[in-house]
């Protein structure tokens, strides 16, 4: 039988008051969405888990402390195998860290505790436009956290004037590439965001025996349907996909899993690459600057998809279907050994 794809956890990190539990609840009335939440409550500053109960499969609550200071961890264990338990097909798991949480930490914190039914997928930072330079970035140089950062949403753009919206955008994206050149940085209000950005949500239309990747279906559904809003009003994602048959040249798919096209924030699919002992088959999943791959059954068909908010759909796809060009021979040695580094790091 074969071992279900680890369940994504995403770390959702912001300074108080910075908006992280709007813009969560934002994203689990995405229809379709099936998602875990872990919430961690710092002492007196409570996260009102009923906010989040009732439009979730599943949620777990850790008290005691901030999750990457507590010196016994096994809540945190307990609630990512209790969410990532293969009866529940979550789509992800989001860990809500207090607003006092160092993302840092936490998401090292995580990374530790990647098994096979979990993969650290993605870190977000909530950031306040109109008082993030007051508490959070106040130094000569850019915090820490950015580093670890592969989604910077400056949210409530909504208390600034409109004339100033943009340049808040551009001054925290500037700040954030001094640590961190892969990260993606979007303005926000209300916490409005794509939920494609961080995790595949299922559609009531999709027949997921057609098509090897939910994204397929999503860019088919999205293509014929207007965008929810202009400007910061809602954050919308594109994506660009690409199939082909065939083992593929391994150094041609890693050079775009290892850096994707530019605007493409999420880069994810599989394919089968030819050795000397036959077909192998790899899932990719690569989100601002994580890459995490793991070895499968060679599928029949291959299929790279990428998503996000500045994506140029046709030069991103022209790139896949370069990527996924059908090999003429062998992979080469070095090129096989990166994959199986990967795999060796990814845990897989």
């Amino acid at each position: 039988m074969a071992v279900p794809a680890p369940v994504p956890v995403i770390v959702l990190a912001g300074y108080l008051g910075a908006g992280k539990t709007t813009l969560l609840n934002r994203v689990l009335r995405e229809p379709g969405a099936r998602v875990g939440v872990i919430v961690n409550d710092f002492g007196d500053i409570n996260i009102d888990v009923g906010l989040v109960t009732g439009q979730v499969d599943q949620a777990a609550s850790i008290a005691g402390g901030c999750l990457c200071c507590i010196e016994d961890v096994s809540e945190l264990d307990d609630a990512l195998e209790q969410l990532s338990a293969p009866r529940l097909a979550l789509d992800a798991i989001v860990v809500e860290a207090s607003g006092l949480a160092d993302p840092v930490a936490l998401a090292q914190l995580i990374r530790d505790r990647e098994s096979e039914r979990t993969r650290l997928a993605a870190v977000v930072d909530v950031v306040d436009a109109a008082d993030h330079f007051g508490t959070v970035d106040d130094g000569d140089l850019p915090p820490l956290r950015y580093q670890v950062a592969s989604l910077v949403v400056v949210n409530k753009l909504d208390r600034l004037p409109e004339a100033e919206r943009e340049p808040m955008v551009e001054r925290i994206r500037a700040r954030v590439r001094e640590r961190n050149a892969r990260a993606e940085v979007v303005g926000a209000v209300g916490g409005r965001i794509d939920a494609a950005l961080l995790f595949d949500v299922a559609r009531p239309e999709e027949d997921p025996d057609q098509l090897p990747l939910r994204e397929l279906l999503i860019e088919a559904a999205a293509s014929g349907n207007p965008l929810h809003g202009t400007g910061h009003d809602h954050v919308h994602a594109h994506s660009a996909t690409a199939t082909s048959e065939g083992p593929v040249d391994a150094a041609r798919v890693l050079a775009a899993l290892e850096r994707p096209v530019p605007g493409a924030y999420r880069l994810k699919g599989h394919f089968a690459v030819r050795t000397a002992a036959g077909r192998r088959g790899f899932t990719a999943n690569a989100v601002g600057g994580y890459l995490h791959l793991a070895e499968r059954k060679p599928p029949r068909q291959n299929a790279l998809v990428a998503i996000g908010v500045d994506l140029d759909e046709g030069a991103a796809r022209s790139a896949l279907e370069a990527a996924l060009d059908p090999a003429e021979s062998e992979p080469h040695g070095p090129s096989l050994m990166r994959l199986e580094r990967h795999v060796r790091l990814s845990g897989g």
